[in-house]
Protein backbone atom coordinates (compact mmCIF):
# COMPACT_ATOMS: atom_id res chain seq x y z
CA UNK A 1 0.00 0.00 0.00
CA UNK A 2 2.89 2.63 0.56
CA UNK A 3 4.72 1.56 -1.76
CA UNK A 4 1.36 2.34 -4.42
CA UNK A 5 0.98 5.65 -2.34
CA UNK A 6 4.68 6.30 -2.43
CA UNK A 7 4.14 5.99 -6.30
CA UNK A 8 1.20 7.69 -7.23
CA UNK A 9 1.66 10.94 -5.00
CA UNK A 10 4.79 11.73 -7.33
CA UNK A 11 2.73 11.07 -10.54
CA UNK A 12 -0.27 13.17 -9.01
CA UNK A 13 2.35 16.18 -8.56
CA UNK A 14 3.73 15.38 -11.78
CA UNK A 15 0.49 15.53 -13.34
CA UNK A 16 -0.78 18.95 -11.85
CA UNK A 17 2.41 20.71 -12.80
CA UNK A 18 2.14 19.76 -15.85
CA UNK A 19 -1.88 21.17 -16.47
CA UNK A 20 -0.58 24.36 -14.85
CA UNK A 21 -1.28 26.93 -17.61
CA UNK A 22 1.88 29.08 -19.07
CA UNK A 23 1.27 32.52 -19.49
CA UNK A 24 3.28 35.03 -21.86
CA UNK A 25 2.14 38.46 -23.12
CA UNK A 26 0.96 38.52 -26.71
CA UNK A 27 0.37 41.44 -29.26
CA UNK A 28 -2.46 43.44 -28.13
CA UNK A 29 -3.26 43.74 -32.38
CA UNK A 30 -2.74 40.00 -32.73
CA UNK A 31 -6.40 38.91 -34.55
CA UNK A 32 -8.20 36.81 -31.59
CA UNK A 33 -9.26 33.55 -32.93
CA UNK A 34 -10.00 31.42 -29.34
CA UNK A 35 -14.26 31.21 -30.03
CA UNK A 36 -17.01 32.91 -31.96
CA UNK A 37 -17.75 35.09 -28.74
CA UNK A 38 -17.14 38.78 -29.22
CA UNK A 39 -13.43 39.54 -28.54
CA UNK A 40 -10.52 42.19 -28.69
CA UNK A 41 -9.85 41.77 -32.42
CA UNK A 42 -14.24 42.83 -32.64
CA UNK A 43 -13.80 45.51 -30.62
CA UNK A 44 -10.85 47.18 -32.16
CA UNK A 45 -12.37 46.08 -36.04
CA UNK A 46 -15.69 48.24 -34.85
CA UNK A 47 -13.85 50.95 -32.85
CA UNK A 48 -11.37 51.39 -36.44
CA UNK A 49 -14.52 51.47 -38.30
CA UNK A 50 -16.34 54.05 -36.58
CA UNK A 51 -13.92 56.60 -35.86
CA UNK A 52 -12.72 56.56 -39.29
CA UNK A 53 -16.23 56.95 -40.98
CA UNK A 54 -17.07 59.76 -38.48
CA UNK A 55 -13.86 62.00 -38.93
CA UNK A 56 -14.51 61.14 -43.12
CA UNK A 57 -18.29 62.66 -42.79
CA UNK A 58 -17.55 66.26 -42.50
CA UNK A 59 -20.09 66.43 -39.89
CA UNK A 60 -18.86 67.90 -36.70
CA UNK A 61 -19.19 71.05 -37.01
CA UNK A 62 -18.03 73.74 -34.87
CA UNK A 63 -20.84 74.62 -32.40
CA UNK A 64 -21.66 78.97 -33.04
CA UNK A 65 -20.74 80.23 -29.81
CA UNK A 66 -17.57 78.60 -29.93
CA UNK A 67 -16.00 79.00 -33.63
CA UNK A 68 -12.90 77.73 -34.73
CA UNK A 69 -13.31 75.08 -31.75
CA UNK A 70 -13.78 71.63 -31.93
CA UNK A 71 -17.30 70.26 -31.35
CA UNK A 72 -18.37 68.53 -27.88
CA UNK A 73 -19.69 65.40 -28.24
CA UNK A 74 -21.23 63.15 -25.20
CA UNK A 75 -21.35 59.76 -25.47
CA UNK A 76 -24.10 57.19 -24.38
CA UNK A 77 -23.51 54.06 -23.66
CA UNK A 78 -23.48 51.34 -26.56
CA UNK A 79 -26.72 49.14 -25.72
CA UNK A 80 -25.94 45.13 -25.68
CA UNK A 81 -29.01 43.54 -27.53
CA UNK A 82 -26.86 40.10 -27.92
CA UNK A 83 -27.71 37.46 -25.29
CA UNK A 84 -23.94 37.60 -24.42
CA UNK A 85 -22.05 39.84 -21.98
CA UNK A 86 -19.99 42.63 -23.74
CA UNK A 87 -18.58 45.24 -22.18
CA UNK A 88 -19.69 48.08 -24.00
CA UNK A 89 -17.81 50.75 -21.94
CA UNK A 90 -14.44 49.12 -23.21
CA UNK A 91 -16.63 49.85 -27.58
CA UNK A 92 -17.45 53.30 -26.57
CA UNK A 93 -14.11 54.16 -24.42
CA UNK A 94 -12.06 53.26 -27.44
CA UNK A 95 -13.86 55.56 -29.75
CA UNK A 96 -13.73 58.47 -27.83
CA UNK A 97 -9.56 57.72 -27.03
CA UNK A 98 -9.29 57.78 -30.89
CA UNK A 99 -11.54 60.54 -31.56
CA UNK A 100 -9.99 62.53 -29.36
CA UNK A 101 -6.30 61.68 -29.99
CA UNK A 102 -7.59 62.79 -33.66
CA UNK A 103 -8.06 66.54 -31.78
CA UNK A 104 -11.48 67.01 -34.08
CA UNK A 105 -13.68 66.47 -30.79
CA UNK A 106 -14.19 67.46 -27.75
CA UNK A 107 -16.27 64.92 -25.18
CA UNK A 108 -18.35 65.84 -22.13
CA UNK A 109 -18.08 63.71 -19.15
CA UNK A 110 -21.16 62.57 -19.23
CA UNK A 111 -20.53 59.89 -17.01
CA UNK A 112 -19.00 62.01 -14.46
CA UNK A 113 -21.76 64.43 -13.37
CA UNK A 114 -22.20 63.43 -10.27
CA UNK A 115 -18.58 63.65 -9.78
CA UNK A 116 -18.28 67.00 -11.19
CA UNK A 117 -21.62 67.91 -8.41
CA UNK A 118 -19.59 66.34 -5.40
CA UNK A 119 -16.65 68.55 -6.40
CA UNK A 120 -18.37 71.62 -6.83
CA UNK A 121 -20.07 71.33 -3.63
CA UNK A 122 -16.83 70.20 -1.83
CA UNK A 123 -14.85 73.50 -3.26
CA UNK A 124 -17.68 75.60 -2.29
CA UNK A 125 -17.25 75.12 1.18
CA UNK A 126 -13.78 73.96 1.11
CA UNK A 127 -11.45 75.92 -1.60
CA UNK A 128 -10.79 78.97 -1.58
CA UNK A 129 -12.91 81.51 -3.01
CA UNK A 130 -9.88 82.84 -5.97
CA UNK A 131 -9.39 79.30 -7.25
CA UNK A 132 -12.80 77.60 -6.14
CA UNK A 133 -14.55 76.04 -9.05
CA UNK A 134 -18.54 76.03 -9.67
CA UNK A 135 -21.54 74.69 -11.55
CA UNK A 136 -22.35 76.54 -14.72
CA UNK A 137 -19.75 77.24 -16.68
CA UNK A 138 -19.66 73.25 -18.37
CA UNK A 139 -19.29 73.85 -22.20
CA UNK A 140 -23.00 73.08 -23.78
CA UNK A 141 -22.78 69.69 -25.84
CA UNK A 142 -23.89 69.43 -29.64
CA UNK A 143 -23.70 65.68 -30.07
CA UNK A 144 -24.34 63.12 -28.34
CA UNK A 145 -23.19 60.00 -30.07
CA UNK A 146 -25.60 57.06 -29.22
CA UNK A 147 -25.83 53.27 -30.59
CA UNK A 148 -26.62 49.48 -30.02
CA UNK A 149 -24.83 45.92 -30.69
CA UNK A 150 -27.35 42.98 -31.79
CA UNK A 151 -26.25 39.73 -32.87
CA UNK A 152 -28.03 36.63 -34.39
CA UNK A 153 -26.54 33.05 -32.82
CA UNK A 154 -27.09 29.64 -34.81
CA UNK A 155 -25.66 26.45 -33.85
CA UNK A 156 -25.93 23.20 -36.27
CA UNK A 157 -23.98 19.90 -34.93
CA UNK A 158 -20.69 21.19 -34.18
CA UNK A 159 -20.72 24.65 -35.75
CA UNK A 160 -21.65 27.53 -34.30
CA UNK A 161 -21.80 30.99 -36.60
CA UNK A 162 -22.43 34.10 -34.62
CA UNK A 163 -23.26 37.88 -36.54
CA UNK A 164 -22.39 41.06 -34.79
CA UNK A 165 -24.05 44.32 -36.06
CA UNK A 166 -23.36 47.71 -33.94
CA UNK A 167 -24.87 50.66 -35.25
CA UNK A 168 -23.55 54.05 -34.01
CA UNK A 169 -25.60 57.01 -34.37
CA UNK A 170 -24.34 61.51 -34.17
CA UNK A 171 -27.17 63.40 -33.10
CA UNK A 172 -26.91 66.76 -32.81
CA UNK A 173 -28.62 67.92 -29.56
CA UNK A 174 -30.47 71.07 -29.88
CA UNK A 175 -32.41 69.43 -33.55
CA UNK A 176 -32.32 65.98 -32.50
CA UNK A 177 -31.75 65.15 -35.93
CA UNK A 178 -29.35 62.09 -36.94
CA UNK A 179 -26.43 63.82 -38.22
CA UNK A 180 -24.23 60.49 -39.19
CA UNK A 181 -25.10 56.80 -38.77
CA UNK A 182 -22.19 54.05 -39.58
CA UNK A 183 -22.38 49.93 -38.84
CA UNK A 184 -20.25 47.40 -38.84
CA UNK A 185 -20.81 43.59 -39.34
CA UNK A 186 -18.51 41.00 -38.31
CA UNK A 187 -19.53 37.17 -38.67
CA UNK A 188 -17.34 34.37 -36.73
CA UNK A 189 -17.41 30.67 -37.33
CA UNK A 190 -16.10 28.17 -34.76
CA UNK A 191 -16.64 24.44 -35.19
CA UNK A 192 -15.51 22.02 -32.14
CA UNK A 193 -12.96 19.17 -32.75
CA UNK A 194 -13.73 15.94 -32.32
CA UNK A 195 -11.68 14.23 -29.56
CA UNK A 196 -10.80 10.75 -30.65
CA UNK A 197 -9.69 8.40 -27.88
Amino acid sequence: MKATLALALPACLLFLACNQPVTSYGNAQKTETVNADFGSTDLQMIAETMVTSLLASGKLEPDAAEPGKPPVVAVARVVNSTSEHIDTKSITDKIRTALVKSGKVRFSALDAQADLLRQYRLQGVLADDATAKGAGKQVGTKYILRGDIASIVKNQGRTKDVYYKLTLNLVEVETAIIQWAEEKEIRKESVRKIIAF
